[in-house]
C-alpha cells in the first residue's frame, strides 16, 4: 500500500496570516472524505499553495497554556474561567506564529511501513502526502494507519480460523 492509497485528499487548509479563531473554526468543521467532521491538524500552506507549516489542536491548547504555569505550584488556585480568557486573548494571533514549521511529509509513492517509519521516529500523528510536483496533496492520519494495519491482521485472524 502507499501513501496515496490511504491519504485523505486535501480540501481544507489554513494560510500563516490566518488568526487562530479562524483556524480553530477550520480544524472544527474541516472535511474528511465526504463529511465535515473535524481534523486535529491542517497543513499551512502561503499564497503559492507551498507547504510552510503545520497547525494542530495541541498546538492551539499550548498557546492558550502558558509556559510559566508549567513552572508554578498553583495548590488551591482557582482555574475558572483562565482558560477561556487566554483564549479570547489569543484569538487573533496569526496561524503563522504558532504553526510547526519543520513538517515531516511523505511522498505519495511512499509506502505504508515509510509512512509509519516516519510517524513512529518523529513522534508525530498526522503527515502531509506530498505529489511529485511539491504539492499538498493530502493527509496521512495516525488513526487511519492503524486501521489499515488492524484490518490486515483482522483479515488473517479470520482466515486462519475459518
Amino acid at each position: 500500500m502507499k501513501a496515496k492509497d490511504l491519504m485523505v485528499p486535501l480540501v481544507d487548509y489554513l494560510r500563516p496570516y490566518s488568526t487562530l479563531k479562524e483556524a480553530a473554526s477550520l480544524l472544527r468543521t474541516a472535511r474528511r472524505s465526504e463529511k465535515r467532521i473535524g481534523v486535529k491538524a491542517l497543513p499551512v500552506l502561503d499564497d503559492h499553495g507551498s507547504l510552510v507549516g503545520i497547525l494542530s489542536i495541541g498546538d492551539i491548547l499550548k498557546a492558550v497554556y502558558p509556559s510559566y504555569l508549567y513552572l508554578m505550584d498553583l495548590g488551591e488556585f482557582t482555574w475558572d474561567g483562565m482558560v477561556e480568557s487566554f483564549a479570547k486573548k489569543m484569538s487573533d494571533r496569526k496561524v503563522s506564529d504558532l504553526m510547526t514549521q519543520s513538517v515531516i511529509t511523505v511522498h505519495e509513492e511512499s509506502s505504508l511501513m515509510e509512512c509509519v517509519d516516519h510517524m513512529l521516529k518523529n513522534g508525530v500523528k498526522r503527515v502531509p502526502v506530498m505529489s511529485r510536483e511539491g504539492a499538498v496533496v493530502g493527509m496521512i492520519y495516525e488513526r487511519d494507519v492503524f486501521y489499515e494495519i488492524t484490518r490486515s491482521m483482522l483479515d488473517r485472524h479470520a482466515k486462519e480460523g475459518a
